[in-house]
């Protein structure tokens, strides 16, 4: 279901572009747009692992130095039939953990040091089985492209906007003020659709890895647990405004931006309540 979900909004977000294309820039802009916003992601995508991982300041570490981590990354990666990732730590006392890499050849896992600590071996196997899930399901893929429509929304947008008001500069007629007030509005709600709907991709990703993290481990509950310590020690200790960014917000197991009601409806993850209640609910299942 959750692979039907992010088919029928991939599809959504896709036609959106094509509409909006239509509208604020004609086939000819939507090509140069969809162009743009390709290149500007091709770079993120294909270097996703060295670029994020420098970000966080995250340093390689070996079996010697983690051998529990490591054994906790092996065994699952078997168990997933993926090659063993590369995996790293960052000195940070908040709790939390993130995947990267464009395919499964290329991938890295990352802990903080703060999940270390506060994590039995069970919970952090459902940590990353969930991760892994993130890779093998090849969702830095499709976060990209996600990305690269909703920009290619967004640039389509700002050229209309642009359009909008050098047409609008001697223009005479309720015609013409009436199409530009319509190119506004649509150049407003387009991006803002697109945006909701990549958001929403995010989100369907993230409940996908928890099912996936959960199988991998063996028992729901371990990330259930974990999920439960991870969104508390977020609360008490959160990462800095200026040591975490929206473009790589998503990528954590427990969203980093911590914030009121309109940071939520912004958020790139599912409410953390609703994960470890779906979470139980498999574990009574099985």
């Amino acid at each position: 279901m959750n692979y039907f979900k992010t088919f029928l909004l991939m599809t959504i977000l896709t036609l959106i572009l094509i509409v909006a294309g239509g509208v604020l820039g004609g086939q000819n802009g939507m090509i140069i747009a969809l162009i743009f916003a390709a290149v500007m992601n091709f770079g993120t995508y294909w270097f996703s692992d060295k670029v994020v991982l420098s970000m966080y300041h995250a340093a390689p570490v070996t079996e010697d130095e983690e051998p529990e981590l490591y054994s906790i990354v092996r065994d699952l990666s078997n168990r997933g039939s993926i090659p063993m990732p590369k995996v790293y730590i960052v000195d940070e006392d908040t709790p939390n953990a993130f995947a990267t890499g464009r395919n499964p050849q290329h991938a890295a896992v990352c802990v903080t040091t703060g999940i270390m600590k506060i994590l039995n071996r069970n919970e952090l196997s459902g940590v990353i089985g969930h991760e892994l899930t993130h890779v093998r399901n090849r969702d830095i893929l499709i976060g990209s492209i996600a990305a690269t429509v909703a920009g290619a929304i967004s640039i389509l947008a700002w050229m209309a906007e642009w359009g909008a008001m050098f047409t609008g500069f001697g223009g005479r007629g309720e015609d013409r003020e009436g199409s530009i007030v319509g190119l506004i509005i649509m150049a407003i709600l387009a991006p803002l659709v697109a945006t909701m709907i990549q958001l929403a991709i995010s989100r369907q990703r993230e409940y996908a890895a928890d099912k996936g993290g959960a199988g991998l481990s063996g028992n729901p509950l371990y990330l259930a647990s974990a999920l439960k310590k991870l969104e508390a020690g977020n609360e008490q200790m959160p990462m800095a405004a200026n040591q975490v960014t929206n473009a790589t917000a998503h990528m954590f197991i427990i969203n980093p931006l911590q914030g009121g009601v309109f940071k939520k409806l912004f958020s790139t993850h599912p409410p953390t309540e609703a994960r470890i209640a779906k979470l139980e609910s498999m574990a009574r299942g099985l």
